[in-house]
């Protein structure tokens, strides 16, 4: 028997021995004991290395397949993700390519290197590289469509159905908003009702399929148009090597998937209508109008049935059909969206942590330039943590021009002490000739003679941090119901999150918890909340086989709409002791229908019977927010020009941004301050009762923007975009003076606290900022995990860390990836004897500590010593 069949063989047996959840080498623990841990951090093997796409952009040939990956290895790279590209010959998913590939992969084996089945030509995957729409057009994607009519009156209506798929028929009040089903009324071809006297609005809802983007990918929704996807390309990748699957290939990679290429991001699939009723009892017709209109109080449960539908429907469909796939072929999944980055996944892939619910290793994107991403890392190793998953994968500096060396380690800093342990460069080239920078070949004369040593660095970093328990003190929720709640087809970009709501703060505040106040945290999503979280006491657990984690406070960051059953759970932390802090926004809507008054009587059991009063209480409110986050409508407020609010990418025209007094003051003046000369112009309006009434304009430039108004009294002012570049203006800094020049705003409270007889403490944050934030946190009483012993701000990068706890054994990783050198005292939860374990060079030597007590509980202090783009680990001996 040949090798290749003795190889084949081996896998099946081993395969068929293990259970499904047993075969997961995804939730294997690491069992290597604390010399074999040393080893393989002092020199670290070649299996915890990175492993960068391969672009295939020229003809291929044997010799200079050999060549590339032989150098590949010496540089230090495990492996290769080989992604075939434009420029590439023989032709993509011909028998002479395949024998490319084959020969390809038979040299990574002699070579002792791991491959990654990169799943398409190019991106985004789902099109088969164009052979999709040639054998299966009808798994392509589908949009849903509505046409509508005004009809007045008491009459008959009568109207021929608009091509595609018949998806139902709805009336609408235009005054009541009730609503009446119409679908059963449509026959051969037409729509014939009769309508109750009123003025309506009919909508006929029609599916059809969509190549609007010009892309030809398969319907993500449907597990049937994913499973042709798969034939073209999975099957025919294991018909030509089978015996190399879960051998020297292990791991399969898809790439930019996203419910935004269908126009509109209205992406839609056949059987929508048939499962959501399999599911929830009840046909989903009545409520598609709110995928478009406010439909009265049903509003936000409506769109989150409907769109949390979808969001599981894409997950079920497209990553959970081919997760299934990999494991009967003996592989593992990994891969990413598109545009993870934006606020509201919505309009990308229904529910980010959600999209990763039925992968083995979740992943994300980081290009363009350093810190890109930045907030939305900590999504997606939450991801990993809510669903107990080993890996977290970065396919990280794609088309970052002119990028300096020393970004390298800056990128791989930031996203290790943020939970992700995968590095997959971008990219190796087949030859010199490349297309996206930056050229990270191993003949690269940028990057090739620093490769070696960087790879050795991702080496200790992986063979440190890949599995275990993530330890953290804080648990905030992923606010999915809110983003989807306020959602809906129409207004703004989908491909930058369509609506970006102005409380979603979420992403804003993990950025102050991880890199300004520097306390982890974990965000949590609500399923998991409801399913795997248990309250003990004063604490919250995660209760998962591997990474089980205790959370003492809980975050409901700025939020319209909430699951009640995700509220009820947090009140039982309250009422059991527990700390709670709300920011920005209150819920007062329900995600499932007829439950909003039960939110408001929890908010308000949570946060005291003035939850929702304005009284001496400033608030800031916005028509939305920008799309990536970062510009929260509170920096207005925090006395820092460097920050400031800017409404969502592309709009700027009436626009506006709101400051409630909490009571009447009197205001003659209103300032808005920055840090840049940016001309615009904008209207000052106050309140009065129910009304705005215009105080005053301005239009034209200046760091500073004073608006003299007649001294009037009013509870709130607002300020209304009227014109200037939309991605540019932006407000840092807004004063509202009264008759004395003094600042009202400043007079106010800037919190509220509400307490329980058990120990439970519940703060709201109207206008969160970073100090307001760390001062509440302090005021917990809280004993830190771990505490820096002082503010200590940086530029150019970031000072942050992450500590883990693998078979019971503690790891510290701190990482300055910034331009200053740090020098700053830091203190973890009980007594430790350390080392510095320092992962640029393998080094160890021993960390002078001080054991001190603190309320009764012991606490080891050390001073924490680095240099710029330096990091370091802290083991106990």
């Amino acid at each position: 028997m040949d090798k290749a069949k003795i190889k084949l063989l081996l896998a099946f047996i081993l395969f068929c021995s293990l259970t499904p959840e047993k075969s997961l080498k995804n939730q294997v623990v690491d069992n290597r004991s604390k010399s074999q841990i040393r080893k393989d951090f002092q020199n670290p093997p070649l299996k915890f290395k990175s492993r960068p796409l391969w672009f295939w952009n020229k003809p291929l040939s044997r010799s200079q397949t050999r060549q590339v990956m032989k150098a590949s290895k010496e540089a230090g790279y495990y492996g290769l993700g080989i992604l075939p590209s434009y420029g590439m010959t023989p032709e993509y998913m011909t028998p002479e390519f395949l024998a490319q590939y084959k020969m390809a992969i038979d040299i990574a084996d002699s070579l002792g290197m791991k491959m990654c089945l990169y799943d398409e030509f190019y991106f985004p995957s789902g099109m088969a590289g164009g052979n999709l729409v040639k054998k299966y057009p009808d798994a392509l994607s589908k949009r849903l469509d509505k046409v509508d009519f005004k009809v007045s009156g008491s009459k008959h209506f009568t109207h021929e159905l608009p091509a595609g798929a018949f998806m139902g028929a709805v009336a609408m009040d235009t005054l009541s908003q009730k609503r009446i089903d119409l679908s059963a009324f449509a026959e051969n071809g037409k729509l014939n009702a009769e309508l109750p006297a009123g003025d309506w609005k009919v909508m006929i809802f029609t599916m059809i399929p969509d190549s609007s983007s010009g892309r030809n990918h398969c319907d993500y929704l449907s597990p049937e148009a994913v499973g042709k996807f798969i034939d073209l390309t999975y099957e025919k990748y294991y018909s030509a090597f089978p015996e190399h699957f879960g051998t020297t290939i292990d791991i399969a990679f898809y790439d930019e998937p996203c419910l935004r290429w269908v126009e509109g991001a209205r992406t839609w699939t056949g059987e929508f209508n048939n499962k959501f009723e399999k599911k929830y009892g009840f046909s989903p017709v009545l409520y598609y109008p709110a995928l478009w209109f406010d439909i009265g109080k049903e509003t936000e449960a409506a769109r989150n049935m409907l769109l949390g539908f979808r969001a599981e429907l894409y997950a079920a469909g497209f990553p959970k059909t081919i997760n299934e796939w990999c494991h009967a072929h003996h592989i593992q999944l990994t891969g990413h969206v598109d545009q993870e980055e934006i606020v509201n996944p919505v309009a990308t892939c229904g529910d980010l942590m959600k999209a990763f619910k039925y992968q083995d290793i979740p992943a994300m994107d980081q290009i363009f330039h350093y810190g890109r991403s930045s907030k939305i890392y900590k999504v997606i190793s939450s991801s990993a943590n809510n669903y107990d998953r080993k890996f977290v994968a970065t396919e990280c500096f794609g088309a970052i021009r002119k990028m300096p060396v020393k970004n390298l380690y800056k990128e791989a800093m930031d996203q290790f002490a943020k939970g992700i342990n995968f590095m997959e460069p971008h990219a190796v080239w087949y030859t010199d000739d490349v297309e996206i920078q930056p050229d990270l070949s191993p003949t690269s004369k940028t990057f090739g003679p620093s490769l070696p040593a960087y790879n050795e660095y991702i080496g200790r970093l992986q063979s440190m941090l890949q599995g275990g328990e993530h330890v953290a003190d804080i648990g905030v929720l992923y606010p999915i119901a809110s983003l989807q709640g306020s959602y809906h087809f129409g207004p703004g970009d989908p491909g930058m999150g369509g609506i970006i709501p102005a409380e979603a703060d979420y992403l804003d505040i993990g950025e102050m918890l991880s890199l300004d106040i520097r306390r982890d945290y974990t965000f949590i999503h609500p399923e998991i909340l409801d399913e795997k979280c248990r309250i003990s006491g004063k604490k919250m657990q995660l209760m998962n086989t591997v990474n089980r984690e205790e959370y003492k406070i809980f975050i409901i960051p700025g939020s319209q709409t909430i699951q009640l059953s995700n509220l009820q759970k947090i009140k039982n932390f309250y009422d059991q002791g527990g700390v709670v802090i709300a920011t920005s926004v209150l819920p007062d809507h329900a995600a499932e229908f007829g439950k909003d008054v039960e939110v408001q009587t929890l908010v308000k059991s949570i946060f005291g019977e003035d939850a929702y009063s304005t009284t001496d209480l400033t608030r800031v409110t916005a028509s939305g927010n920008w799309n990536t986050g970062g510009f929260l409508p509170s920096n207005v407020l925090d006395g820092r020009l460097e920050t400031s609010w800017k409404p969502s990418q592309g709009n700027l025209k009436d626009e506006w941004i709101e400051i409630d007094f909490g009571g009447e003051r009197t205001v003659s003046q209103v300032k808005i301050k920055g840090n840049e000369d940016i001309a615009f112009s904008f209207r000052v309006l106050y309140q009065k009762g129910n009304e705005w009434i215009e105080a005053g304009k301005w239009d034209g430039s200046g760091k500073e923007k004073t608006v003299q108004i007649k001294a009037v009294n009013t509870s709130g002012i607002r300020i209304v975009l009227e014109a200037g570049e939309p991605d540019k203006v932006s407000i840092s800094e807004l004063e509202i003076l009264d008759q004395q020049s003094r600042n009202i705003i400043s007079e106010n409270k800037t919190y509220t606290l509400h307490t329980n007889c058990y120990g439970g403490k519940a703060w709201f944050i109207p206008a969160p900022n970073s100090a307001i934030l760390k001062t509440i946190l302090d005021g917990t009483g809280h004993a830190w995990d771990v505490r820096f012993g002082k503010d200590y701000p940086v530029t150019g990068g970031n000072l942050s860390y992450l500590h883990k706890r693998i078979n019971g054994k503690e790891i510290w990783f701190f990482a300055n990836s910034s331009d200053n050198m740090v020098d700053v005292p830091v203190m973890l939860k009980g007594k430790h004897k350390l080392q510095i374990w320092n992962p640029h060079n393998g080094q160890i030597s021993k960390c002078e500590t001080t054991i001190i007590s603190q309320t009764g509980i012991d606490f080891t202090r050390f001073q924490l010593k680095l240099d710029p783009v330096q990091s370091v680990f802290l083991m106990p001996e």
